[in-house]
C-alpha cells in the first residue's frame, strides 16, 4: 500500500491503494510513518519526494476503517506533524482531497498536473479540517480562497494553484514524478547542515502560530465529534447522499428567493 525507494539522495515514497483513491488506513500510516523515519534517520538520504500511484493523489482518510493511530514522530498518517530537517517535495498527479490535500499541505514543495485538483470537503461531513488543514490552507492561499474552499467544499484546479503560490511547478501529468524528481535532487546542491539549520529556523518562526492552529483544531473536533451534525455527515456518506443540514424548502427560499410551499388543506 506504500512503496518506499531510495533513488540516490531522494527517497520515493509511493501512495499504492489506487482501487480506494489512495485512502490511508492504518496499514498505510504505519508504512509511511516507518518511510519517512527512513528519511530522517538515514543521513545519506537528503530529500523525500511524495507521490501516489493512480489516477488520484489521496481522498484522506479512509472513513470506514479510519487511518490509525497518530505515530510519535509524524502525527497523523505518520507525516502530518513531523518536525523534518530535509525537505518532502509532494508529486500531485490528480485530485488531492481532504487529508489528501494536508499531506501536500504538509510538504514543503509542490509539484502538480495541470489536471490535479484539491479540495477541503470535511464540513460537508460535519468535521473540520483535522490534519493541519484548518490553518496551513489559509497560510498557503489567500485566507478567502481557503475559507471558501472550507464553506463550499469547492475545489482550486492546479492552474490557479499555480498562480496563487501553492504549486511551484505546473506540468503535464506524465511529467509530474521526473519534474518532482529533479526539484528533489537541485535541493542537494545545499548542504546539509545548512538545510537543516533552515528548517530549525522556519520552525521557530511558526511554532506559535502551529500550536495555536492544532489546539483550536483539537477544540473544534472535541465539540464536533459528539454532534448531530457529525452523525448526519456520517449517515450521509454510508447511505451516499447529500446531508440534509437544514430542510430542501428553506434552501431554496433562503437562497434562491423561491416563495414558501403552499399547504394543501
Amino acid at each position: 500500500m506504500v512503496r518506499a525507494e531510495a533513488r540516490g539522495p531522494v527517497l520515493l515514497v509511493t501512495l499504492d491503494r489506487p482501487e480506494k483513491r489512495n485512502a490511508v488506513n492504518e496499514e498505510m500510516t504505519l508504512a509511511l510513518d516507518a518511510a519517512f523515519d527512513r528519511l530522517d534517520d538515514d543521513p545519506g538520504l537528503r530529500v523525500g519526494v511524495l507521490a501516489a500511484q493512480g489516477p488520484f493523489f489521496c481522498a484522506g482518510t479512509d472513513l470506514r476503517t479510519g487511518a490509525g493511530p497518530h505515530t510519535k514522530r509524524g502525527g497523523m498518517y505518520g507525516v502530518i506533524k513531523r518536525r523534518r530537517t530535509k525537505p518532502l517535495v509532494a508529486a500531485v498527479g490528480g485530485p488531492a482531497l481532504g487529508g489528501g490535500f494536508e499531506l501536500v499541505l504538509a510538504a514543503d514543495l509542490v509539484v502538480a498536473a495541470r489536471t490535479a485538483w484539491f479540495a477541503l470537503p470535511e464540513t460537508t461531513r460535519g468535521r473540520v479540517p483535522a490534519a493541519g488543514g484548518l490553518f496551513r490552507a489559509p497560510d498557503r492561499l489567500p485566507r478567502n480562497v481557503a475559507l471558501e474552499l472550507m464553506l463550499t467544499a469547492g475545489r482550486i484546479e492546479a492552474e490557479r494553484a499555480h498562480r496563487l503560490g501553492l504549486v511551484n511547478r505546473l506540468v503535464d501529468a506524465d511529467e509530474v514524478l521526473p519534474s518532482a524528481l529533479a526539484l528533489a535532487l537541485a535541493t542537494c546542491v545545499s548542504a546539509p547542515e545548512a538545510v537543516a539549520q533552515l528548517f530549525a529556523g522556519l520552525r521557530a518562526v511558526s511554532d506559535g502560530a502551529d500550536e495555536v492552529g492544532w489546539r483550536s483544531t483539537h477544540e473544534a473536533m472535541t465539540t464536533l465529534r459528539g454532534s448531530g451534525d457529525r452523525a448526519e455527515g456520517n449517515a450521509a456518506f454510508e447511505e451516499r447522499r447529500a446531508p440534509r443540514w437544514v430542510p430542501d424548502d428553506a434552501v431554496r427560499r433562503v437562497v434562491l428567493g423561491e416563495p414558501r410551499t403552499r399547504r394543501t388543506e
